[in-house]
């Protein structure tokens, strides 16, 4: 059995709708592969809390995941929880790379889950209770009631759902340039020839890929040995100090004699202005070359990001480079592929067989399960478990601290 979900998008943010709790209350979560613990705004009471208080989940008492229960240890694994009595509440912390942090309990609670075939189900997850909410970086929280953690890890609902024979451990989006798009989990809308996969480090909490090099308008830029990761909580994409740099100067000098100026506009570090302002990226694109990233030992694998992959424009009319530096945003050589570079492409993480795969697609259309996939599938489908929402701004990196 498998999840299909929508969303839709305003700005940058991409989240879905979760239904937790009885009675049935829906929360809007930010979807992240960049991290494992799915948490929740919540009233115990709350600190830095971006809702008011009607809408925060409420907890039981009863609801509360003691210090010796086996889902405390997977929450802090590989670490060991601090406990001073096998009693307490299990306590949990969330740091992000752009020293934002979340602290809170660690709870259970049913998730309301309605099948294609139209039967409910209603599995208990593990999942944070989050109290105290720190962002001390120039930009807003996103606007959602929380986090949906995706990542590989065994605190992720993806992993939960998994040990629960619920479904594959696989998971995928299809984020729409135009906004909107869909989240599936399991592995039945996998699309069976037509993916470039690549294989996932082993050794990583991350949907880390094997080393990539970097190629500029077709052409070798010298840049090799990149670690790249795919994070659909990063709205942008980030290279790491030397990289970024490396980019800024071959985008500059290949706009040399194009009727475009260097422009400050707040929305993104680097921009250009035109003879009049631009209305779509597609306004602006032919002005840029294809970034591609060329991954090693996998049979000469691309991922092509062509301009409108790293480009947006502003409501100023401006065009601005989604590429950020990773260095100075806390990501040490770590280099992120955000969900600017993954749209209009079906992007799936394949935690079974180790391996990353995208493919071209229209994320504006859901899959006809019927027509793509025989009368016979019946795909369980999460009753507003997802609309994806863009949510302004969106200039964050999502990946946990390690």
């Amino acid at each position: 059995m498998d999840f299909l979900l929508t969303f839709e998008t305003i700005c940058r943010y991409y989240s879905i709708s979760l239904t937790i709790g009885h009675p049935p209350k829906v929360f809007d979560f930010d979807i992240d592969t960049g991290s494992d613990l799915t948490w929740v705004q919540c009233d115990a009471p709350c600190t830095g809390c971006t809702k008011p208080t009607d809408r925060l989940y409420k907890p039981e008492k009863h609801i509360l995941v003691r210090c010796d229960h086996p889902s405390c240890g997977v929450v802090h694994f590989p670490e060991s929880p601090r406990c001073e009595t096998p009693d307490d509440q299990c306590d949990f912390e969330v740091s992000y790379v752009d020293h934002g942090s979340v602290l809170g309990v660690v709870v259970t609670d049913h998730f309301s889950l309605r099948l294609m075939n139209g039967s409910l189900i209603r599995p208990r997850l593990t999942f944070g209770c989050a109290y105290d909410l720190k962002n001390p970086g120039p930009y807003p929280p996103p606007s959602t009631d929380g986090v949906l953690g995706l990542g590989n890890g065994k605190a992720s609902i993806l992993s939960q759902l998994q040990s629960f024979d619920f479904t594959r451990n696989v998971l995928g989006h299809c984020i729409s340039g135009k906004g909107g798009g869909f989240l599936f989990l399991g592995d039945d809308i996998v699309p069976s020839s037509g993916v470039s996969w690549i294989p996932m480090s082993a050794d990583s909490k991350h949907y880390l890929s094997n080393p990539a090099e970097l190629f500029f308008g077709g052409k070798p830029t010298g840049i090799k040995d990149l670690k790249i990761v795919f994070d659909s909580g990063s709205s942008y994409t980030y290279f790491c100090f030397k990289v970024y740099e490396a980019v800024l100067d071959l985008v500059t000098r290949s706009l040399n004699g194009k009727p475009l100026d260097i422009v400050h506009d707040q929305a993104l570090p680097i921009c250009w202005k035109g003879t009049n302002p631009f209305k779509s990226v597609h306004d602006v694109k032919n002005y840029f070359s294809t970034l591609t990233l060329s991954f090693t030992n996998t049979g000469n694998i691309q991922l092509q990001l062509q301009p409108e992959a790293y480009l947006i424009v502003t409501e100023r009319g401006n065009a601005c480079l989604g590429i950020l530096n990773g260095t100075e945003a806390g990501l040490e050589d770590f280099n992120i592929i955000g969900d600017i570079s993954l749209q209009d492409k079906m992007v799936i993480y394949d935690n079974e067989k180790q391996q990353i795969g995208w493919v071209s697609a229209n994320c504006d259309r859901l899959p006809s399960l019927d027509k793509d996939y025989g009368e016979d599938f019946q795909q369980p489908y999460a009753d507003k478990f997802g609309i994806l929402k863009e949510k302004c701004p969106a200039t964050k990196a999502s990946l946990v601290d390690q």
